[in-house]
């Protein structure tokens, strides 16, 4: 089948083709009944139970195509925005609008030197060489650090057009830089928890520029906002289930108000009459990293029969 020409009608959702959001997506569309098959050779796929298109392409790319309305949806992260909107500055009619934080996909844009080296601060690598992927931030920052310099030296007034820090681009392996000696600093993405490769290339942090993480955009003139809408419910449903978790327990009413403190769900939790005078039977979401503290304290104010049930979805 031809699929280039079966996209007329279908709204067009950008995803990952590779990388670190990649799976993470792919289970979130799962979850949310977003039926298609790929095939390997190629980046685009029907949707078979919606008028939907699923174009696959490096996360980079994504805020354009959005950003220029070429594609109604996408996921990406939000590193991938800033620095797109960094080079091409949004106008009323192009860029693109987050419409959802997704939860999964944290990360840093840090600077990071050396270990040993001598550069224990930002402003030390002014005038430098800096390596990275993430030119248009790296020199919006290395920018704002010049002129910030310029009127402590020399007072207020207009500084230099040319940034005197050198900024190089490299589309990978931006962490070997410094010990190969191309680079005196980097600007490159670190994991939230571990920095493992950071410091296996012996080098540190010593300023985060950007806190990303995975979020859903979309155009500013979606072909569908509808269906826009009933996409991002979906996903908003999927990613709840995910963080949240169903906690059911009798208490008494004497010690009501203090159980529904400990469990107070997203909005309220559910209060049901038992069939035994002044007990009742609570129903709430809790957040599934918070479940193990708040049985404890359930079972501490006098709650019996604690239950927790996995939530397949929610809306």
């Amino acid at each position: 089948m031809d699929l280039v020409n079966h996209l007329e009608g279908r709204l067009l959702f950008a995803v990952p083709k590779k990388g670190r959001l990649q799976q993470a997506v792919l289970d979130l569309l799962a979850g949310s009944d977003i039926q298609f098959r790929r095939d390997n050779r190629l980046d685009i796929a029907l949707v078979k139970n919606h008028p939907i298109a699923l174009i696959f392409l490096p996360a980079a790319d994504i805020p354009t195509f959005v950003g220029e309305g070429k594609v109604d949806l996408g996921i990406t992260g939000l590193d991938q925005i800033k620095e797109h909107e960094a080079v091409t500055a949004p106008t009323e009619d192009t860029g693109a609008e987050e419409v959802l934080d997704l939860g999964f996909g944290s990360c840093k844009l840090q600077i990071q030197v050396p270990e040993k080296g001598p550069y224990a601060d930002e402003r030390d690598l002014i005038g430098r060489n800096i390596c990275t992927s993430f030119v248009g931030l790296t020199e919006q920052h290395f920018a704002k650090l010049e002129a910030d310099e310029h009127r402590t030296t020399n007072g207020a007034g207009t500084t230099g057009k040319t940034l005197r820090t050198k900024i190089k681009y490299l589309s990978g392996s931006v962490e070997a830089a410094c010990a190969l000696g191309v680079a005196d600093g980097i600007v490159d993405l670190v994991g939230a928890e571990s920095g493992e490769t950071m410091r296996s290339h012996g080098l540190k942090a010593i300023r985060t520029v950007v806190e990303s993480r995975a979020v859903l955009i979309k155009s500013k003139r979606p072909s569908d906002q509808k269906l826009v809408d009933k996409v991002a419910s979906r996903i908003r449903g999927v990613i709840a289930a995910q963080q949240f978790v169903l906690c059911q327990y009798n208490i008494h009413r004497d010690v009501l108000s203090t159980a529904t403190k400990i469990t107070p769900g997203k909005r309220a939790p559910t209060i049901t009459q038992l069939d035994e005078v002044d007990w009742v039977a609570v129903s709430s979401m809790v957040e599934k990293k918070k479940i193990a503290t708040v049985m404890d304290d359930l079972a501490s104010c006098g709650a019996t029969d604690i239950l927790v049930l996995t939530i397949g979805n929610s809306r």
